[in-house]
């Protein structure tokens, strides 16, 4: 009761053929393999995000990361120029 003789896959594949027809099946096999890798993309992702939140907690910082030398940062919104009038800034 092992695996399967070269006998019993060529039943297999016949009778997937008289199903499905010659044409559909490599359509089939392409969108199986593009699924596969669109969840292989994600499932990455998530854990690349999980990476990045694993390491902020660990030093201790939420804040978003810091502006490199070329970026420059955007102008006070008019909530912010209000606290500084009402400040006296």
């Amino acid at each position: 009761m092992g695996s399967l003789s070269p006998t019993h896959w060529l039943i297999v594949i016949v009778a997937l053929v008289l199903l499905f027809g010659a044409t559909k099946l490599p359509q089939m096999a392409r969108s199986l393999g593009q699924s596969a890798r669109i969840l292989r993309a994600e499932a990455r992702g998530l854990k690349d995000d999980d990476d990045h939140a694993q390491r902020d907690k660990q030093s201790g910082t939420d804040a978003p990361q810091q502006l490199s030398s070329g970026e420059q940062q955007s102008a006070p919104t008019t909530e912010q120029n209000r606290q500084k009038d009402q400040h006296g800034s």
